[in-house]
C-alpha cells in the first residue's frame, strides 16, 4: 500500500509540474508570437487605442455603423448569450421587436422583412466584433446620410473593408464594425 501511495504522491507531483507550470508557460510563449503578442489586437485612430479587433463594442450614432447587439451590453469581462431562444415570447415581444422598431426608426427607407437576423438578434458570445456584407451594407444609407456622403462612397467602403473566406472556402464573408467605423472617421 505504501508503494501505491508514494507513486500516486510521485505522479501527482509531475503532473502538477507538467500542466500547472509548464503547460500554461508554453502557451503564453505561443501567444507572445500571436498578432497583439497575446494581449490582444488593438485598434487605433489619432494615436489613441479605441478597441480590440476581436472584441465588439456598441455604437448607437446614426453616422456609424451598428454591431451586432450584445446579451451582456458588449461587456467582454462576462460575455455569454442571452439563452433566449425563438419560442420565447418576452424574448421574441420585448428584445427583438424592440430591436426591430430601433432599427426601423434609425432606418426609414428599409423594410422590415429586409433586416438582416445578426442586427437584431445577439451572438452567442454577445462579443461580436463583425457582420455580414449584407448586415452593414443595409445601414449605408443612414451612415450616408448622417455624414453628408452619398451612398455610393458608403458602400464602397464597405466593399474594401468586406473579408473574404478564409481560403475563398472557409467562413463567411465579414465586416469588422469597428474598423469600417474608423475608416469612416477617416474619410473627413
Amino acid at each position: 500500500m505504501k508503494a501505491y501511495l508514494l507513486t500516486s504522491i510521485k505522479l501527482t507531483l509531475i503532473l502538477l509540474v507538467i500542466f500547472a507550470g509548464l503547460y500554461p508557460l508554453a502557451i503564453a510563449g505561443i501567444g507572445k508570437l500571436a498578432p497583439g503578442k497575446g494581449d490582444g489586437e488593438t485598434l487605433s485612430y489619432k494615436g489613441r487605442v479605441v478597441g480590440f479587433t476581436n472584441v465588439g463594442q456598441k455604437f448607437t450614432k446614426d453616422q456609424y455603423f451598428w454591431s451586432r447587439p450584445s446579451a451582456v451590453d458588449y461587456n467582454a469581462a462576462g460575455s455569454g448569450g442571452s439563452n433566449k431562444g425563438p419560442t420565447n415570447p418576452d424574448y421574441l415581444n420585448k428584445d427583438v421587436q424592440g430591436r426591430i422598431d430601433t432599427f426601423l426608426k434609425h432606418n426609414p427607407t428599409v423594410k422590415k422583412e429586409d433586416i438582416p437576423a445578426e442586427l437584431v438578434t445577439a451572438s452567442g458570445s454577445g462579443l461580436d466584433p463583425d457582420l455580414s456584407p449584407a448586415g452593414a451594407k443595409i445601414q449605408a444609407a443612414r451612415v450616408a446620410k448622417a455624414r453628408g456622403l452619398s451612398e455610393h462612397q458608403v458602400l464602397a467602403l464597405v466593399d474594401t473593408h468586406t473579408e473574404k473566406p478564409l481560403l475563398g472556402l472557409f467562413g463567411p464573408a465579414k465586416v469588422n464594425v469597428l474598423k469600417l467605423n474608423i475608416a469612416l472617421d477617416e474619410m473627413k
